[in-house]
């Protein structure tokens, strides 16, 4: 790091600033500043005026400033701050504010101070929610389509062109700073770091007297660790982004932060990440030491109450409100909050309060739409007596909220575990035979027309053979229609996820949220396709229901089902992207069970025969 460009830019910083106080911002004995000082004074950097106490930058002074101007700032916030759930199903965790204001707006007023006004927020999770910085702050955002399935590295990759060039600073957007740590100009690329006694799991830094970063351990004893915003000069750049690219393109790398690359430059490991065997050279990074009241970077809620007394029982969050409400506790007595799923219909989290634990489950985007919260609380009212299902403490019937026991040790069935099947196959039969019926029915005809109306044709678009698909699944409709099959009260959603072992040997089905009255064997076909049965696995499933081979009718109904549900969640698939929830390959595999299993019916020759008596 140039010392002498330190010592102008402190200067420039402070004019009336002592040697003493020179002597700390360096991080110098006053001897060495001392020495420093008269040395610039030959140099033509400074001047000093006794009488008046200040320094002064001498035209040397500023020309060599010049090329540490800042230019810019990146702010990451694309991720999704999982430790801060419920806060964070409704808010970017750069959003939520700390004593009256939004942590990612103090940092952005903080390098507006120090004359920062190119700024970039690289966004991802609840991208829309930063939209009004642009015209608050004159900012500009960079969409990190990778974010759901990537770390930090991806960010950085998306965001290399705001580097190249320009001194920049990489801050997050959940950072809160006390003091403004931001310079106009900066001498040279630093990583933020305060000292943490003890054992910790941060990554810890190794560097030498001048301060310059030698190498990192993740995890350490009394150590200086990474801690806060970071600092990239024009040179670090210059070095880092190729290495991080190289990263970026090579498989294994998805999962890892930004400073993976910064921590095997630094300790000459990158040659055994990357398949090309040739010498990297760490760029210069130095140690810029915090106190330890300076930085924060709060892990969980629980971190952010103690920091900010609002939030011990006023988070401002619905569901944080609602568990107070219904279990008659403070929000500070809500603690050990986790995020147990982002699912494919609702985010659930869980958490403790009176030594007991429970889940609370939120609806997700657009899920007003597709489930009638009403006939999901009608469902579980009709089956409690048979005690199958879980603990439900509290369910909106407008909403959808809702707070269960939940079970410690507990674990979802293995599809690919034929005794764990058999078990959940005794629940089902148990709910099949039970006689119990509600008021609705679940109708796939009027569920798939209702889909396809909220995908208003974008599915017509995405498909090139939609329309034939389509109307092969009016045939198999029709079909059905004709048997005139018997009814039974039917979970719709008996998937693997949704069957809970308890400890004590016993088995729950959880989330009623699409059950109704139906033709039972399609609670099979549902199994099958979201387990992603292959042909013998969804043969052996219905043989183990039935205890015996299917007749061919029961077969033709087993395989339509398995078609028509391909077809229902292929167009629930893309509505849900249509609101910004993505479930990768999903899509697709479902669309192959409705085609494959249409080609199947109209090929077998039993089935040839159905349908021609139908």
């Amino acid at each position: 790091m140039d010392r002498y460009g330190l010592l102008c830019r402190n200067i420039y910083d402070n004019r009336r600033i002592t040697q003493r106080e020179l002597s700390a911002a360096m991080g110098l004995s006053l001897g060495t500043c001392n020495h420093l000082i008269r040395d610039a004074q030959e140099r033509g950097l400074i001047s000093y005026d006794a009488g008046s106490g200040e320094y002064s930058l001498l035209k040397e002074g500023v020309r060599l400033l010049g090329k540490y101007r800042v230019d810019s700032a990146v702010i990451l916030a694309a991720g999704f701050g999982s430790r801060f759930v419920p806060l964070t199903f409704e808010t970017p965790k750069g959003l939520l504010e700390v004593f009256g204001e939004r942590m990612i707006e103090r940092q952005i007023r903080q390098l507006h101070e120090a004359g920062i006004m190119d700024i970039t927020i690289m966004v991802g999770y609840l991208k829309e929610k930063f939209e009004y910085l642009i015209d608050k702050y004159g900012v500009r955002l960079i969409y990190n389509p990778e974010y759901h399935c990537k770390n930090t590295l991806s960010t950085l990759w998306y965001a290399r062109g705001c580097f190249m060039g320009k001194n920049t600073y990489l801050l997050s957007s959940d950072n809160w700073l006390r003091n403004n740590m931001y310079h106009t100009y900066e001498c040279g690329a630093w990583y933020s770091s305060v000292y943490m006694e003890g054992t910790t799991s941060e990554w810890c830094l190794g560097f030498n007297k001048k301060g310059l970063l030698t190498g990192v351990t993740v995890g350490g004893n009394d150590s200086w660790v990474m801690y806060g915003p970071v600092f990239f000069s024009k040179e670090f750049s210059e070095r880092f982004f190729p290495v991080l690219e190289e990263y970026y393109k090579t498989p294994g790398t998805e999962q890892m932060y930004w400073e993976q690359v910064l921590l095997d430059l630094l300790n000459g490991t990158v040659g055994e990440r990357l398949p090309a065997k040739k010498k990297y050279f760490a760029p210069e990074i130095y140690i810029n030491k915090q106190p330890a009241d300076q930085v924060y970077e709060f892990e969980n809620l629980e971190e952010l109450r103690k920091f900010d007394s609002r939030y011990r029982n006023n988070s401002d969050n619905v569901a944080m409100q609602l568990v107070s409400d219904v279990l008659h506790v403070p929000e500070s007595e809500i603690t050990n909050i986790r995020c147990l799923k982002t699912g494919m219909t609702n985010q659930s989290f869980l958490f403790e309060t009176k030594k007991r634990s429970y889940i609370c489950r939120i609806p997700g985007p657009g899920t007003d739409h597709l489930i009638d919260r009403a006939q999901e609380k009608a469902a579980y009212e009709a089956v409690k007596p048979l005690g199958i299902t879980e603990h439900v403490i509290y369910l909106s019937a407008d909403t959808g909220y809702k707070i269960s026991e939940y079970y410690e040790g507990s674990r979802n069935s293995d599809p690919r575990d034929w005794n764990d099947v058999k078990r959940c196959l005794e629940l089902v039969h148990k709910l099949h035979d039970s006689g119990i019926t509600v008021d609705h029915s679940f109708d796939i005809r009027e569920r798939i027309g209702f889909y396809e109306g909220l995908c208003s044709g974008y599915e017509r678009k995405l498909f090139e053979d939609y329309a034939g698909v389509r109307a092969h699944m009016d045939i198999l409709m029709d079909r059905l229609d004709r048997l005139e099959r018997p009814k039974v009260l039917t979970h719709i959603d008996s998937v693997c996820d949704n069957f809970l072992f308890l400890q004590d040997g016993s088995i729950r089905l959880i989330d009623w949220e699409y059950a109704g009255m139906c033709d039972p064997l399609i609670d099979m076909s549902m199994c099958a396709i979201y387990s992603y049965y292959n042909e013998d696995e969804v043969e052996k499933l219905i043989r183990l229901y039935l205890g015996r081979t299917p007749t061919a009718v029961e077969r033709f109904v087993y395989y339509s089902y398995i078609a028509l549900g391909g077809f229902l969640w292929c167009l629930w698939a893309v509505y849900k992207s249509s609101v910004g929830k993505e479930f990768g390959e999903y899509t697709l595999i479902m669309y192959r069970y409705a085609k494959n299993y249409y080609k199947k019916i109209i090929t077998t020759p039993d089935f040839l025969e159905i349908g021609s008596i139908l």
